[in-house]
């Protein structure tokens, strides 16, 4: 009789190029998968509803996938230092699979399993899967991590890319009477994103799961990454992947993705197709460049890496704060950014660089307070993107430029000079004139009538304020060459 092997998913809910699922599968047809709930998880401040909807509807599919390949996914909902081993007691397994994760928590997490697991006599098996490259692969030459881009971009971009992973297949299911031990050890119906206390009541802008990730991909490739690199920046066009939240869940394999993109490359034939091919491809490197940096420096995850930040006199009124939360601070393309966040989880890029900087160079504000309501709020709200985002903004990051400051009307006329976008968000708004809704210079008459806020700040003298601040700090703190 062949080994059970219980499969532990996390950031991989996809039976589909999973290179730890299918590591377990050629080991042995007893394949069970798992994923459990974890309060640990879902009970912090920064969960957002939407987030744990698709975290839910693609379980759902997952529970589905695993059907059809004759097995079963399990659901747990306990600290999975407790549960993961009760239930691999419980059923005998011989073996836990999983894939490896970057962030602190699910570090510290899987080294408490895994010794766990250990003691009782079960063997562990640990394997990355969710970048091209795992963090130990990619270095300088003196063996030291990354922490500019640019020559980290070079290293990543010349090694050779592993192949997609076989799809799961051929499983030994469990019998009846071990799924009732399951059961006594834990495993329960999967439940709604309603019955963890998470409602989330507008349609989900992106739907869940691997076989619309897939899909995505595919439409993406098919419609709009031939012109990525001059549409990617343009808010009111649809324009970019939308893939973030599948790479975050894990609902696609990113080999998967890197296959796609080679197979777009053999059938490119203009240099402007080409361009947007190379420009996406270095926003997955950038991807990985936030996940490397969050592995090695696991202190990002609560502080500034630069060292002017350390102690930043940040102003945080709370009064302001609560504007830019609510997409009332006067600037039509910052409150049409927080509107679209508020109303569908999701916001375009661009737009996220856009309020961060507002944020922290205009309103003065901790980009902590920030990169929190973010994590409340996005359906594809992942540590180390997000953290990266939010200090490449803050300029505390891993950023050779740091006092790189976005005037939010120069950004509007750039990117959304017919104002589409942000009449989509601010209806209010509709019927004021291009050229007041770009510069936000629009009339006392105007404001009264839509009920839109004047300016909170005026963004040439915050600019001002910040250089100065950032200056003084600078005197204060220098930084190593």
């Amino acid at each position: 009789m062949s080994d059970l092997i219980l499969f532990w998913h996390r950031r991989d809910l996809r039976t589909t190029d999973n290179i730890g699922l299918a590591a377990a599968r050629a080991r042995s047809p007893q394949v069970v998968g798992v994923f459990c709930l974890d309060p640990n998880i879902l009970r912090r401040n920064d969960v957002a509803p939407a987030r744990v909807t698709y975290l839910i509807g693609s379980l759902q599919e997952l529970q589905e996938r695993y059907l059809q390949a004759g097995g079963q996914l399990l659901v747990l909902q306990d600290n999975p230092v407790e549960a993961i081993p009760r239930l691999a007691k419980a059923l005998g397994a011989q073996a836990v699979f999983w894939n490896r994760d970057v962030e602190p928590y699910g570090r510290q997490r899987d080294r408490q399993v895994a010794a766990v697991l250990r003691e009782a006599g079960i063997e562990v098996q640990a394997y990355w899967d969710q970048l091209l490259h795992h963090p130990q692969e990619i270095a300088t030459g003196t063996g030291k991590p990354y922490t500019v881009y640019s020559p980290f971009l070079k290293n990543w971009s010349s090694r050779p890319k592993a192949e997609p992973a076989p799809a799961l297949a051929g499983v030994t299911g469990l019998s009846e009477d071990a799924l009732q031990f399951a059961k006594t050890a834990g495993a329960i119906a999967l439940p709604t994103a309603k019955e963890l206390g998470y409602l989330w009541t507008n349609p989900l802008v992106i739907e869940p799961g691997e076989r619309a990730a897939k899909a995505q991909l595919d439409e993406f490739c098919r419609r709009a990454i031939a012109a990525y690199q001059e549409q990617r920046n343009f808010p009111a066009i649809d324009g970019t992947s939308r893939l973030s939240a599948a790479l975050k869940f894990g609902t696609i394999g990113i080999r998967t993705v890197w296959a796609v993109t080679q197979t777009v490359e053999e059938q490119t034939r203009s240099d402007e197709a080409r361009d947007g091919l190379r420009v996406w491809r270095q926003e997955l490197a950038w991807r990985e460049f936030y996940q490397h940096a969050l592995f090695h420096f696991p202190e990002l995850a609560d502080s500034p890496y630069r060292q002017p930040f350390k102690n930043f006199p940040w102003e945080n009124n709370d009064a302001y704060f609560q504007a830019w939360c609510e997409g009332r601070t006067g600037y039509p393309i910052v409150d049409a950014a927080m509107r679209q966040l508020l109303t569908t989880g999701w916001m375009h890029n661009r737009c996220r660089m856009i309020v961060a900087s507002f944020m922290t160079k205009d309103l003065i504000i901790d980009p902590r307070r920030g990169e929190t309501f973010f994590m409340q709020w996005l359906i594809d709200g992942d540590l180390a993107a997000n953290n990266g985002g939010w200090q490449w903004s803050a300029s505390s990051g891993m950023d050779p430029k740091p006092l790189r400051i976005f005037n939010p009307a120069s950004q509007a006329l750039k990117f959304d000079p017919e104002g589409e976008y942000i009449r989509t968000y601010l209806p209010e708004l509709r019927g004021v004139d291009t050229d007041a809704l770009i510069s936000g210079k629009i009339s006392k008459a105007e404001r009264d009538r839509t009920g839109y806020p004047a300016p909170i700040v005026d963004h040439k003298q915050q600019q001002n304020r910040f250089k100065q601040l950032y200056n003084q700090q600078k005197a204060l703190s220098p930084e190593e060459d």
